[in-house]
């Protein structure tokens, strides 16, 4: 009778080794990464895109840091994480950000749809193309960027320590904080912000794993209120979009100069379909405990 051979040890990561993948060391290291790698072809392309005095090149910048947003983080799962890229695997890619799309546009449809019957906003006309250069790139960066600074990085590192609900509690309190420092914001803005986008996006993250629907959600809301209803972003100055609109409701109903993210109404619904998102996302198990749980 042969004596099985013993399974070979596994090698204990070295001490620099696991310093760098502690999560507050790796969260510092992949944000300086993206933001280092954006700020650099920001500043690349910004000389460019002044010198040709092009809507389309605003669109062609954003698009631009958007990639390098998305390449930043696919490096650090490569080189520093040694692990493969699952939140950007490309596989199922186009269906799960083109369904994010189509979430983010009928959403935001819906909570303007609604303020309009309520008397908050009138439209008055048709406009034609106006700003959909900057319109675009706004959302081509800030979809990839934000999402995976705030859902590929924080999120996902939080959530190995301390689970999926303080992940979740966490990144949306800082979600809601970042955008304090908007034009026009109000503390009940951020409030609104880190409710509304903060479950919404996160729960997008837990439904797939993966990044691409919570980016297409994330790009087609601020496109569509930004140039569909030229409604401002975040605070931002009113856009000159596709249809010409004009608020006529109290602020606590339209957002006021924040724009409809500050609205009750965009806080209920948003809300509403980022919980619908968490209840199917606990149906199919992809809860995480804290890690002092498992044990």
């Amino acid at each position: 009778m042969t004596e099985e051979a013993a399974p070979p040890e596994t090698a204990k990561p070295g001490l620099a080794r696991r310093i760098v993948m502690f999560p507050v060391v790796i969260v510092i290291i992949e944000f300086a990464a993206v933001l280092a790698l954006a700020m650099l072809v920001s500043l690349a392309s910004g000389a460019v895109r002044h010198a040709l005095h092009s809507g389309f090149n605003e669109a062609l910048f954003g698009l631009l840091v958007g990639i390098a947003a998305l390449a930043a983080y696919h490096a650090c799962q490569r080189w520093v994480e040694r692990r493969p890229d699952a939140e950007l695997a490309l596989p199922g890619a186009v269906r799960e950000w083109g369904a994010g799309l189509l979430t983010g546009f009928v959403l935001f449809s819906a909570i303007t749809g609604i303020v309009a019957v309520m008397g908050g906003i009138e439209f008055l006309g048709v406009r034609g193309w106006g700003q959909i250069g900057p319109m675009l790139g706004m959302a081509l960066y800030s979809g990839p960027f934000e999402e995976v600074l705030f859902r590929g990085v924080l999120f996902r590192h939080i959530e190995s320590w301390g689970g999926t609900w303080i992940a979740l509690a966490l990144t949306s309190a800082f979600f809601g904080f970042g955008h304090l420092a908007n034009p026009n914001a109000t503390v009940f803005a951020g409030f609104a912000i880190a409710m509304e986008a903060g479950i919404l996006l996160g729960a997008a993250y837990l439904l797939t794993r993966r990044l691409w629907l919570a980016i297409g959600i994330h790009s087609a809301w601020n496109f569509t209120q930004g140039w569909v209803y030229s409604i401002p972003v975040s605070g931002s100055k009113p856009p000159i979009g596709l249809l010409n609109t004009r608020v006529t409701g109290p602020e606590w109903m339209t957002g006021g100069p924040f724009g409809l993210e500050a609205s009750v109404v965009a806080l209920v619904m948003a809300t509403l379909t980022g919980v619908l998102l968490l209840v199917v996302a606990v149906k199919r198990g992809q809860i995480v405990r804290p890690r002092w749980a498992k044990r």
